[in-house]
């Protein structure tokens, strides 16, 4: 009677001892039957020594009897031992490498007849498969139940795996799928084979995966696409922290275009003529200068929907406008979303509701606004008095300043003329 192993490290095939241990091979088979041991590491790997397997999670205390595992899945009320007693055959021994066995747990032992502690302990669903020859130390303490007949470059590779203090490999070493060959045993009564083997791990390790090559290395195009991703979000982070973003995973509208090397004549309503062919334009502002007013020949243009963008991007590109061709591309700032494009007041858009015409944004607002001053009495901070207010203080501190020089100079004045007398 024999198992497959598929491991992420090679196959390894199992000859259960059928005869000498019908109990335990009925409930290894049972519980290979119903995909428990499916995605469960190698915790435990000495090197020489054992590799040990068959606990869900990966902690050594884990795994139960294929048994107490039946009435678990039908909530039965009636009370099932979690561990059962193995059969330790005195000629069954840890003599040649790949000798499987079952792990008992000495401290819990099952009561005899009149409540007396038995002589062995009890076992659940752990294994482990020795790595060395004539480890006599495990004789008679550990039931053995099976030998690994083919496999063994799998084994000399789980031998060779490096790990942690706690004895469990750096990168897992998993049991990927079990395949019964042959189980001559009948199906315990309640027993329920699943639909569908699992497909995640239960113990939810962080460490390198089975699948995955620490020592590979990616293109240099790769390394450096990935450095500056990490440096732009860094970036993102600290202009959040700021104030500059209005958080720091925001992305640029894909509705909105930019458009350069315009015409200094060209207006909005000309660009919002142009542009109106492809779709229904949300708003549409040639940036100018907040002083002179002069246009500074780059404008934003927003569409309704982001279709009618891609379309303008590839039909307007190169194309004359007021004696000028045009350089059209999607917009890359995220200036509006916190604030405007200009300092001026925009005007504003069609859509109703939202922040920025969107409805999945929320205003960032870093000072206290127009209307929050009024309602509070003119209260502000510093950065909020307005221009008219602030000259007024220039000019009420330039005349004190002027009142005090005179008071001195007439003083010094009068001094000087006692000390000619």
């Amino acid at each position: 009677m024999s198992v497959l192993f598929e491991t992420s490290l090679g196959d390894i095939v199992v000859d259960l001892e059928v005869e000498s241990c019908p109990k335990t091979c009925e409930n290894f088979l049972k519980l290979c039957k119903v995909y428990y041991y499916n995605l469960n590491p190698f915790f435990n790997v000495s090197k020489d020594f054992l590799a040990q397997a068959g606990d869900p999670s990966a902690t050594g205390t884990g795994g139960e009897s294929i048994w107490s595992y039946i009435a678990s899945q039908q909530q039965s009320s009636s009370s099932v031992p979690r561990y059962f007693t193995p059969e330790i055959a005195p000629r069954l021994k840890h003599t040649h490498k790949g000798t499987v066995s079952m792990a008992v747990a000495p401290s819990i032992q099952p009561s005899g007849k009149n409540g007396d502690k038995g002589s062995q302990g009890g076992a659940g669903s752990q294994f482990f498969i020795t790595l060395a020859d004539n480890v006599e130390y495990l004789d008679g303490k550990h039931a053995v139940f099976g030998h690994v007949v083919e496999g063994f470059d799998a084994l000399d590779k789980l031998n060779e795996v490096f790990v942690d203090q706690d004895s469990r490999p750096f990168k897992d070493v998993r049991i990927r799928h079990v395949i019964v060959l042959d189980d001559p045993f009948p199906d315990p009564e309640g027993l329920v084979v699943p639909a569908e083997e699992p497909t995640k791990p239960k113990d939810n390790s962080t460490r390198i995966a089975e699948d995955e090559d620490p020592l590979a290395e990616l293109p240099e195009e790769e390394e450096e696409r990935i450095r500056r991703e990490k440096a732009a979000a860094a970036s993102a982070l600290t202009l959040e922290m700021v104030g500059d973003l209005p958080f720091a995973n925001v992305r640029p509208p894909e509705n909105v275009l930019f458009v350069c090397k315009l015409n200094p004549v060209t207006r909005d309503e000309d660009m919002e003529l142009i542009f109106s062919r492809f779709g229904t334009i949300m708003s549409c502002q040639v940036i100018r200068d907040k002083k002179t007013g002069d246009s500074l020949q780059y404008a934003f243009i927003e569409f309704d929907k982001r279709e009618e963008a891609e379309q303008a991007y590839f039909k307007m590109q190169n194309v004359l406008v007021d004696d000028r061709r045009i350089w059209v591309d999607f917009s890359q700032s995220v200036a509006r979303l916190n604030t405007d494009w200009s300092n001026e007041i925009s005007r504003p858009t069609k859509r109703g509701g939202g922040f920025a015409g969107r409805e999945d944004l929320e205003r960032t607002r870093r000072y206290r606004d127009e209307e929050d001053r009024r309602d509070n009495g003119g209260y502000g901070l510093v950065f909020d008095v307005d221009n008219e207010r602030r000259g007024k203080r220039r000019k009420r501190s330039r005349s004190g300043d002027r009142e005090r020089y005179k008071k001195d100079r007439g003083r010094d004045r009068s001094r000087s003329r006692d000390r000619r007398r």
